[in-house]
């Protein structure tokens, strides 16, 4: 069983920076996918960035390509979302996400992930 913790939300003003943690219990294999997804009062839950971990290959959504920046510690078991440039419109709930299998246009959808963490806040002021 796998079971994700996230951390490290929290209040900026716009152009400022966070970065999120997601600590992994449970055995996470190379052959796994994980991501970041968001949820704003009100809308559907998103997909912001996912890592194949075998060879570290990270994917994007447009709207947050050249800002954030996904990345894995293998030794710590971490994942993290270093979140740059953030603007109003980046303020929402964060979420980690894990499946065992590789990332795949699917995987953008959160009912491709089985593990879920409990989410962060994240909230930029203008």
């Amino acid at each position: 069983q796998v079971q994700l913790v996230e951390s490290g939300g929290g209040s900026v003003q716009a152009g400022g920076s966070l970065r999120l943690s997601c600590a992994a219990s449970g055995y996470i294999s190379s052959h796994y996918c994980m991501g970041w997804f968001r949820q704003a009062p009100g809308k559907k839950r998103e997909g912001v960035a996912l890592i194949y971990l075998s060879g570290n290959i990270e994917f994007y959504d447009n709207s947050v390509k050249g800002r954030f920046a996904i990345s894995r510690d293998n030794a710590k078991n971490t994942m993290y979302l270093q979140m740059n440039v953030l603007k109003p419109e980046d303020t929402a709930m964060y979420y980690c996400a894990a499946q065992g299998d590789y990332c795949r246009g699917g995987s953008w959808r959160e009912e491709f992930f089985s593990y879920w963490g409990q989410g962060t806040q994240v909230t930029v002021a203008s």
